[in-house]
């Protein structure tokens, strides 16, 4: 797998519809979707939350190939947990394989097929909302959407900027990397040969330069706040405003709808 798959944090610039939500929308939807997600329970429902999101990267124009190239980085964890469900769930009858200790049932079959769509399905909506929404726009989002809690006197606004720093410095620290990677291997430096553990020990003299280059751009970044007078949330005012269009709240009714859709489903009974 290449540092470039990993994908998380990346934003994609467009003036399509879902880019043109207000963020704070994006954000409920993608709350919506993943109540969605944990509701359903059988075919017709985790078919119903595919084609949404089908539809989601279509009308995003991001391109399916860039939610795929996000996935690599947890195809290991998606594969693990396909083979724990299938190996640990009981079932009724007859196994359909049995040998030694192992026996897999039909219904390990269906907990392990519908627990990976469910991962894949929630890390791509989770990527999707960053793809579509800049790190500026996630923070007012999530500043707003919390403000409740400012009665509570919690730092929203700080807890907000350190989330979307945080996201905004994951494709930076992979270029970094990459960019080490490539810098030691010039030097004979080998990350490709041997066993697991050789591979890990090979990666060790990757942490020190990495570790001094993330202080040295947290430094810089503090620097530069200061320089601009920031002092966190308090008497600080936006650029730009936030303010529902009549678009998010038909995009918000129709999340309340797919939600009651998967509702209604499992009362269906489809496999």
């Amino acid at each position: 797998m290449a540092l470039k798959d990993i994908t998380l944090g990346q934003y994609f610039p467009g003036k399509t519809l879902l880019h043109r939500l207000d963020p704070r929308t994006k954000i409920l939807l993608l709350v919506f979707y993943i109540v969605a997600l944990f509701m359903a329970k059988n075919a017709l429902g985790y078919g119903l939350l595919a084609l949404t999101l089908v539809g989601a990267v279509l009308v995003s124009r991001v391109g399916f190939k860039a939610v795929l190239r996000g996935m690599k980085p947890v195809f290991f964890i998606v594969v693990f947990t396909a083979v724990l469900n299938l190996l640990y769930t009981p079932g009724q009858g007859e196994p359909l394989i049995a040998f030694w200790v192992i026996k897999i049932y039909w219904e390990g079959i269906r907990t392990a097929f519908f627990m990976v769509l469910r991962i894949m399905l929630l890390i791509s909506c989770t990527f999707l909302l960053t793809y579509t929404t800049s790190p500026i726009l996630l923070t007012d989002a999530l500043e707003d959407l919390l403000g409740l809690l400012k009665k509570l006197r919690l730092p929203v606004h700080e807890l907000a900027m350190m989330m979307s720093i945080a996201l905004r410095f994951i494709p930076t620290l992979i270029e970094e990397t990459d960019k080490i990677m490539s810098a030691q291997k010039a030097r004979g430096a080998d990350f490709e040969t041997g066993n697991l553990l050789h591979r890990a020990q090979a990666l060790i003299p990757l942490l020190v330069p990495l570790f001094i280059s993330a202080f040295r751009r947290a430094d810089e970044l503090a620097v530069a706040m200061e320089c601009r007078c920031y002092h966190g949330g308090e008497g600080r005012t936006r650029m730009r405003q936030l303010k529902y269009a009549g678009r998010d709240y038909i995009a918000l009714l129709l999340g309340l709808a797919l939600c009651v859709a998967v509702w209604c489903s499992n009362l269906l009974g489809v496999f």
